[in-house]
C-alpha cells in the first residue's frame, strides 16, 4: 500500500513541477506586444490540434465528419453557446447519415 502512495505522490510531483515552474519563474517578466498577441493564439491552436483528429474519426464518412466540423466552426464563429454548437453539429451529422440510410 505504501508503494502505491509513493508512486502516486511521485507522479503528482512529476506532472505538477513542470507546470508550476514557468508560473513561478516567469510571472514578473513583461512580454513584448508581439509575444502577447502570439500567446493569445496558443489555446485555440492547441485545441484545434487535439479536436480535429477526433472529428475525422467520429463517423465512418469523412465527408459527414467534415460537415459537422464545419457546422461547429460556423456556429462558434457566430458566437453560439458551446452547447448549441455541439448539439447542432451532432444533428447535422445525424441527419446526413440518416439520409444516406434511407
Amino acid at each position: 500500500m505504501l508503494e502505491y502512495l509513493v508512486i502516486i505522490l511521485g507522479m503528482a510531483g512529476v506532472t505538477y513541477l513542470p507546470r508550476m515552474m514557468p508560473l513561478v519563474f516567469l510571472a514578473n517578466i513583461e512580454l513584448p506586444p508581439f509575444w502577447k498577441r502570439f500567446m493569445n493564439y496558443v489555446p485555440p491552436a492547441a485545441l484545434t490540434a487535439l479536436i480535429f483528429p477526433g472529428i475525422l474519426s467520429a463517423t465512418d464518412s469523412a465527408l459527414f465528419a467534415l460537415a459537422g466540423g464545419l457546422t461547429a466552426m460556423i456556429l462558434a464563429y457566430q458566437k453560439f453557446s458551446l452547447l448549441a454548437v455541439v448539439i447542432f453539429s451532432i444533428l447535422v451529422v445525424f441527419i446526413l447519415q440518416l439520409g444516406v440510410q434511407l
